[in-house]
């Protein structure tokens, strides 16, 4: 089995493992805020379309995401150890597409933006998933131990909330431009394209430096050369924890997307003050991190499974009183948002955590440990929730009416009160579901993981 390094890992190492996922949450909480609205409002997709080309993304995704991962488990480790060198290599590429998604080529038709939305969107997929599966996997390796694991979890969410504020926060505040006649807000496909070049290329630097300051700490183990892709699959298919968490992980990632697409247009169009959007992130971010210093200890007391539980439904019941109070004042709207950021929070800290727990747990019962591979997986039901999330979003807003065609700069007051509804109680039932998964199907309880840990220890050490 593979050899453990007995060591705690150092402030630089924790730090540069956090800002990988700061590079890659800037392109991806951009995505999230904007791509949608600059498909509908800039080039003018309609929303039909839109949701074909996601679901055609993920089928390709579904073959190309495993095959990303059993390449990577059967590379030998080069010098700079298994995962880091494709961040290295692919983190440039990666931010030339995501630039290339958001250029709007003038004089062409709604079908051939189409087509070039489908080249770009797909490389973009492709090229993510080059670079986050080995990051992700990387954690694994660069420590085995429960409470270090926990703070790397906890420290890629604060590295994930500070990537996603230029998307959330910034951006709203400079994309937009107003009709002189009416006063009305649009979005601006020129002021956006610059500021995505900015943040790309601040991806870049970011992921050098994620390359630079990590280190693999647990050497791998060698790969069998019948390294079976096919029996994986089964395996992970019949993992009940895997199968678990892939479907929480899931709605927590379609939860938090969808509420950041259909909130840009709620704050456009109900509250008519855009640049409230930004408020949203705060709601996100601020139960984030007054929780932070306290995770840990919470972990240690209640275990994974029943922290992220409660905070489920915790969430889902703070979406129920949005829907029904059915409030005109951003403000209060916002005050709920926060209270129900304090439950997704949970979640959201200690995912990744439960990631490496779900690894270990294949490691268990197969005698195998392919981290790149059960990542691979992981990331393919978080890529099938963004476009869940995408999917939702537009056929929820095709059903209130909302006008894709060009010149639509405002909407009628029945589309502004569906966009409320939509905008509450669709997140209602995802964290209800979110709940119910967790408490009643996960089954790695606090108990149940240290055992685990234990018994990993004792055949590495024999």
């Amino acid at each position: 089995m593979a050899e453990v390094k007995e060591k705690k890992l150092s402030a630089k190492e924790i730090i540069g493992y956090a800002i990988g996922d700061t590079g890659g949450v800037l392109a991806f909480g951009t995505i999230g805020s904007f791509l949608q609205m600059f498909y509908t409002d800039v080039l003018h997709i309609s929303l039909g379309k839109i949701t074909i080309l996601m679901l055609i993304a993920r089928v390709w995704d579904a073959i190309n995401d495993p095959i990303c991962g059993a390449i990577i488990d059967r590379q030998k480790p080069t010098k700079w150890g298994r995962f880091r060198p494709y961040i290295l290599w692919f983190s440039l590429p990666m931010a030339i597409a995501f630039v290339l998604m958001f250029v709007q080529i003038p004089g062409l038709s709604e079908n051939q933006y189409l087509l070039y939305a489908y080249i770009t969107y797909i490389l973009y997929g492709m090229l993510y998933t080059a670079v986050n599966i080995p990051y992700g996997s990387m954690a694994s390796v660069m420590t085995d131990d429960r409470r270090q694991r926990s703070l790397l979890s906890v420290m890629r969410s604060l590295g994930s909330g500070i990537g996603s504020l230029p998307g959330r926060i910034l951006l709203p505040l400079f994309v937009y431009s107003t009709v002189v006649e009416t006063g009305v807000k649009y979005l601006d496909g020129s002021k956006l394209l610059g500021a995505v070049i900015c943040l790309a290329g601040f991806m870049v630097i970011i992921y050098i430096a994620n390359f630079l300051l990590t280190k693999e700490n647990i050497s791998p183990a060698a790969k069998e050369k019948q390294h079976n892709v096919t029996k994986t699959i089964a395996n992970l298919l019949h993992n009940r924890p895997f199968v678990t968490l892939s479907l929480a992980g899931l709605l927590l990632l379609a939860g938090d997307m969808y509420t950041l697409t259909v909130m840009n247009y709620l704050f456009k169009n109900y509250f008519e003050k855009p640049g409230l959007y930004a408020l949203i992130t705060v709601a996100n971010y601020l139960p984030m991190l007054i929780l932070m210093p306290f995770i840990g200890k919470l972990v240690m007391r209640f275990g994974k499974k029943t922290l992220c539980s409660f905070g489920a439904i915790f969430a889902s019941v703070a979406y129920l009183v949005m829907f029904l109070i059915h409030t005109k004042n951003p403000y209060l709207f916002v005050s709920l948002n926060i209270i129900s950021g304090f439950g997704v929070s949970f979640f959201t800290l200690e995912v990744w955590a439960m990631v490496n727990d779900v690894i270990d747990y294949h490691e268990k019962v197969t005698y195998h440990r392919e981290e790149a591979t059960t990542f691979a997986f992981f990331t393919f039901s978080r890529k099938l929730g963004q476009t869940l999330a995408g999917i939702g979003a537009t056929l929820a807003m095709a059903a209130i009416g909302y006008s894709t065609v060009a010149g639509t700069f405002d909407q009628s007051d029945a589309v502004d009160n569906g966009l409320y509804t939509i905008a509450t109680i669709i997140p209602f039932i995802m964290y209800l579901l979110m709940f119910l998964l967790l408490q009643f199907g996960y089954p790695l309880t606090k108990d149940k993981v240290e055992s685990m840990k234990d018994e990993l220890r004792s055949r590495r050490t024999n």
